[in-house]
């Protein structure tokens, strides 16, 4: 197989270069090129539809990533654009009161969510899990946090410690998912003192394999919340409306006590979801301080309701689901093929493709040259990143895929014959 020709993204370069002098970074944090693969995917989009995004070079990509995760029926996707353009046009949006349709969205929520009682809504998951975090505290009176994935970027939780205090996350503890023993031990030490446990119902830890639950593990989890009097948290920001309306929970039968959501939730509108038991949730009257001028901003509500109504009007997640699994029983054809070391895991709305390590590292180059390949194919997944399905990915969009996967397999088996571990 071929080195198939590298992409034209000089204009991407162009816009980079100036951005330097006026963002830092010229893009922010995951967007930046060394989160991808450095010089050849585009830095900058010009415009998208459907399942699609065209970067400001004029390159077409069907986006596997998309948006990291908000888009679940498509780009530009008329229906809910309507109803927002509505909105704007025929009543406003942003008031010194709120309007309606909180009600309506929080509504929506207690009907599909097991755990939803009340609701409070604000605009990104890191203010959604922030604001659980900190109700939860309020709640218990109580400070330690056991955590368990990637739930944001606010101080408690950021990954990247430059610029944060050491005591504003000294009683936060991370155990490990599917691994209820690192649990128990951080418990055994802290359940007096523990708020919440906050964990991703579903496993998908950057860079590496994705899991689902192990038989027991959120059951016991918890049983382990409950018998210290500590707050179960889910984030649900990526599996909320997309693994199943109710999210996680309801696909695998555990409730929490409290749960966030986001990202699909709107299609691609900024918004982001508290739920849970009212007894917690009502500590945000007046004990737990939350407010923001733009949380009420009816935009975001619209979208949400149109998105939802639409995902329950046409069936889409049992679509996304068949289409998922018949484009990763594929990809798993193409991947034993070859003996790349290459690895499918996740289920059919959240997928990864990843390469088994080895003692030379080097996976390292492989999943580069894989990525790479895929993208100077016209094929959007990030090499460090799950990718998820949408509603408007086509059947030649997964043809490609298939076709561009197999391809760049065969170059990585070409350049690096099989992996020896």
């Amino acid at each position: 197989m071929s080195n198939k020709e590298k992409l034209n993204i000089s204009k991407s370069v162009e816009l980079f270069d100036a951005g330097k002098k006026l963002i830092p970074g010229g893009v922010l944090g995951i967007r930046r090129p060394y989160n991808f693969v450095e010089g050849e995917y585009p830095v900058f989009v010009e415009s998208g539809k459907g399942g699609r995004v065209i970067d400001v070079d004029g390159n077409e990509y069907i986006d596997f990533l998309c948006a990291y995760g908000p888009i679940i029926l498509g780009y530009r996707e008329d229906e809910v654009d309507d109803a927002v353009v509505a909105q704007i046009r025929d009543k406003g949006f942003c008031f010194s009161l709120t309007q309606k349709y909180q009600n309506l969205l929080a509504e929506k929520l207690n009907e599909l969510v097991p755990c939803a009682e009340m609701s409070i809504f604000v605009k990104t998951g890191s203010d959604a899990t922030s604001t659980a975090i900190r109700l939860a505290r309020g709640y218990t009176d109580r400070t330690a946090v056991m955590r368990c994935g990637y739930h944001g970027w606010h101080d408690w939780c950021v990954e990247v410690k430059g610029g944060v205090p050491e005591k504003l996350y000294e009683d936060v503890y991370e155990f490990n998912y599917n691994d209820i023993d690192s649990l128990k031990v951080l418990m055994s030490k802290h359940g007096d003192e523990t708020a919440a446990i906050i964990m991703t119902p579903f496993g998908h830890p950057l860079a590496h394999k994705m899991e689902e639950p192990k038989p027991g593990f959120l059951e016991e989890a918890k049983s382990i919340a409950e018998k210290h009097g500590a707050v179960l948290i889910f984030d649900e920001i990526r599996t909320g409306f997309r693994i199943s309306m109710g999210g996680a929970q309801k696909y695998y039968g555990v409730t929490p006590d409290l749960a966030c959501f986001g990202k699909a939730m709107a299609n691609g509108y900024s918004i982001g979801a508290v739920t849970g038991k009212s007894e917690i949730m009502k500590k945000g009257e007046k004990d737990v301080f939350i407010s923001s001028t733009f949380f009420p901003n009816s935009l975001s509500y619209i979208a949400a309701l149109k998105t939802i109504e639409i995902l329950e009007r046409d069936n889409v997640l049992e679509k996304i689901w068949q289409k998922g699994a018949g484009f990763m029983e594929r990809v798993q054809k193409v991947i034993d093929k070859y003996g790349t070391g290459a690895e499918l895991s996740g289920i059919p709305p959240m997928f990864f493709v990843t390469f088994k390590k080895d003692a030379q590292k080097t996976y390292k180059k492989r999943r580069m040259d894989f990525y790479a390949q895929l993208i100077r194919r016209g094929v959007f997944m990030h090499p460090y990143h799950h990718g998820y399905i949408a509603y408007r990915h086509t059947g030649e969009d997964i043809d490609k895929t298939v076709n561009a996967i197999d391809d760049a397999l065969e170059y990585v088996q070409v350049e690096w014959g099989d992996l020896k571990l």
